[in-house]
């Protein structure tokens, strides 16, 4: 019988790509990954709670992938990091992302962008059971339901 493989395994087996060692990877390369990742969780979440026009789906999606929510949730999180999970977490809050979002402060951008690099890392790594342990207990504690 072949073994299950997770999504990022059958990406790398399908696509021939390398094992690259997660910690060579800039911040913001984790954070360009994690976003596209955390908004795969969400949109999954908000898909399988009620079938809607695309446009009502995206408009409940956007509330969880803003910055300021991002951000909220990264603080919130805090306690519950690893120390390699803070690690990551202090390098993409640190890194230099060169443009900030027009609907958000500086101070909330860089902590989202820790945010997203958190969760790339965390994909990267094969660690999807705590990414999405940690968005549920993230949404959880700063009062949204998902």
């Amino acid at each position: 019988m072949e073994e299950s493989l997770t999504l990022l395994g059958s990406i790398k087996k399908h696509f021939d790509c390398g094992n690259v060692d997660v910690r060579a990877y800039s911040p913001l390369a984790l954070a360009y990954i994690g976003d596209g990742i955390y908004e795969l969780i969400v949109r999954s979440v908000v898909v399988e709670r009620a079938n809607r026009p695309a446009h009502l789906l995206h408009g409940i999606s956007v509330g969880y992938v803003k910055a300021g929510t991002q951000a909220a949730m990264g603080d919130a999180l805090q306690d519950m990091l690893t120390e390699e999970e803070a690690a990551v977490y202090r390098r993409g809050r640190n890194a230099k992302p060169g443009t900030i979002a027009k609907n958000a402060t500086a101070q909330d951008y860089h902590k989202a962008t820790a945010f997203e690099a958190l969760m790339g890392y965390l994909y990267l790594t094969d660690n999807m059971e705590r990414a999405l342990e940690l968005v549920k207990a993230g949404v959880k504690a700063i009062g949204k339901k998902l």
